[in-house]
């Protein structure tokens, strides 16, 4: 399993921040047409949820990667919080438990790493995608809400895979 410290979960709240203050139309507009504005940060969302995904147990190339990317993270996060503010970094902010993925869930998981890389390559360079993604490895696995989110998000890639394969 990976652990994430203060410095990676500080690294997965700015990307956050960041996304939303780029995204946010405005308080009018946002009232005005909300389905359209909200529908703007589904892409985020949904690379959000894979990366949070791919720290879930998950080994091999895929895991080794979300791995590097939440130790580099944690590494820029506790780096910031003791040169930037005078904090102190490498304390851990994990959840005890998580729920890792099944068989079927891991394939799911493969599955949705092709799907996350032809998305990546037609969307371009806006850089959504990845922000998400980082974001989803950075909080996955903390102990705060949006840890709490990985394991319902974890039992349902379960549940899905397993029907999938199971119909197949």
């Amino acid at each position: 399993m990976n652990y994430v410290t203060f410095g990676g979960v500080t690294v997965g709240l700015c990307i956050l921040g960041y996304q939303l203050m780029t995204w946010w139309p405005g308080r009018k507009q946002l009232m005005k047409d909300p389905l359209k504005y909200a529908s703007r940060l589904l892409p985020f969302l949904a690379s959000w949820c894979y990366g949070c995904l791919t720290t879930l147990g998950v080994a091999g190339l895929i895991g080794t990667a979300s791995s590097a990317v939440l130790g580099l993270s944690n590494w820029l996060g506790d780096v910031a919080l003791i040169w930037g503010v005078g904090g102190q970094g490498g304390q851990s902010a994990s959840r005890e438990t998580f729920v890792p993925l099944s068989g079927p869930g891991l394939g799911l998981v493969l599955i949705l790493t092709a799907v996350f890389i032809a998305a990546v390559a037609k969307a371009g360079d806006s850089g959504v995608l990845k922000r998400g993604a980082w974001c989803g490895i950075c909080l996955g696995t903390s102990a705060g809400v949006a840890g709490f989110a990985a394991v319902p998000l974890a039992q349902a890639a379960n549940v899905v895979a397993g029907h999938v394969y199971e119909a197949v």
